[in-house]
This record gives structure tokens, sequence and C-alpha cells, in this order.
């Protein structure tokens, strides 16, 4: 099921901490990917379906530099068949101690019209790819080339990225906070429900910002929290 973009904008304005609380009410606890960040200050959210990577420990004898001269390398597959609109994601097995791409692979990326990329190791050419308009989130940086401790193996299957269970067509989100898998199949209702989630907490911000206490308010268990909540929308437009 693709994603709408009706789906697509209402992700882009609501934040991970929102959608982690609406996967946890549905009983989905690991969708966070743990111990990523974004590269640089990002213009808007990442928002897009999984185009999936994974690497698996190298074999010396099966990986050295001349694997790069094959145009069927997985890496370099990853780069030129991620579809336009989705977040190359890479399984880089937790383990930033060689790089899961770097600047160059990352400007392809970028041009062919990706909506980002995301690694639980680590880009070199960091610097590079901070400066880019390009969501791009990763441990931390990492100078040795991939091919010293990962072999690309497999495209566009099921991985785990920073602890995250991540299937093909995942719709991901990325914000200042980190990146957050949603099932295909639920992004639509949580889209829809954390859109109303930010409304409230947005209320609440502005509430608490003119002296009010949290208790009763956040969360709403006071009935006038919410009838001020309405009163506030109908005032806001929201």
């Amino acid at each position: 099921m693709a994603l709408k973009e009706e789906t697509r904008e209402k992700l882009r304005r609501v934040s991970t901490p929102t959608l982690a609380t609406a996967l946890y009410k549905r009983g989905l606890r690991q969708q966070f990917i743990q111990e990523v960040g974004p590269l640089g200050p990002l213009t808007q959210s990442m928002v897009g379906e999984a185009y999936t990577l994974r690497y698996m420990p190298a074999r010396e004898d099966l990986n050295p530099i001349t694997v790069f001269r094959d145009r069927g390398h997985m890496q370099r597959r990853a780069i030129e068949e991620c579809p336009p609109g989705a977040v190359l994601m890479i399984d880089s097995r937790k383990n930033a101690r060689a790089a899961s791409a770097g600047g160059i692979l990352v400007t392809r990326l970028m041009m062919r019209g990706a909506a980002g990329i995301v690694t639980d190791g680590g880009f070199r050419d960091s610097a590079e790819i901070a400066a880019m308009d390009f969501p791009a989130f990763h441990v931390r940086p990492s100078a040795p080339t991939n091919l010293t401790l990962h072999q690309a193996v497999e495209l566009n299957g099921p991985i785990g990225c920073g602890d995250a269970p991540v299937f093909p067509g995942d719709v991901i989100v990325g914000d200042a906070d980190g990146v957050i898998v949603l099932p295909a199949e639920l992004a639509d209702e949580l889209a829809d429900e954390a859109t109303e989630m930010t409304a409230y907490e947005d209320f609440v911000t502005e509430t608490v910002r003119g002296g009010r206490s949290i208790l009763g308010l956040y969360p709403a268990t006071d009935p006038q929290s919410l009838e001020d909540f309405s009163a506030w929308r109908r005032a806001k437009g929201r």
C-alpha cells in the first residue's frame, strides 16, 4: 500500500515522541531506532517508505576493494535503485567502526530524489553530508570504508536497525529527536491520531506557559481541560 501524500504531509507536522506514544498505545514498543540522530539541522521532518540494505560481517577473501568494480554490488545497487520519496534504511549491525556510506553515495541518493538515509552505523564524510539539505541519520562519524568490516548482502528484505524491526514499505519518520518506524498498515491512522495529539499538546504547552498546573490537564483527567481545549481549537481554527 503506497504512502498517501495526505498522510506524508500530516507526518511531517508531528513529532517522533508523539508517534512513539501512539505506537505504545497499540502495544508496539520497539519502533524507535536507538542511538541514531541527524547529522545536521533538518529543514523539515523526514518521511518516506523504507527501502532496506543489510550488511553482515565482512569475510576478507570475499570483500577486497575490487568488489566496487562490480555494478551489481549491493551497496551500489541500493543507491541506484532506492525509489524516489523512499528512505534508504541500512542495517549496519549497530557497528560504526566502518562507514555505511560516504558523501558521494549520499549525494547521488539525494539527486535521485530519495527522502533520506538512516544507518545504525556511521557515515564517512560526515561534515559534507551534514551540510547537505538532505536528511541523514547515523550514530557517529566513521572514516574506514565499509569493506573493512561490512559486507552488503541483501536489498529490500526485513532488517533490524538500531534494535527496531524494519520491513520494506514501512513508513519512516525522522526529526531532531531521531527516527521511528511505522508499520505500513497503521500509517494513516497513526498520522491522524498524532495530529490530534499534537493539537492537544500545543494547547497544553500554551496553557502551562500561562501558569496552569499540569494536574488534570496532562493527561486530561479533568473534564474542564477538554472543554477548554475545545474552546481553544475553535479560537485557533484547529
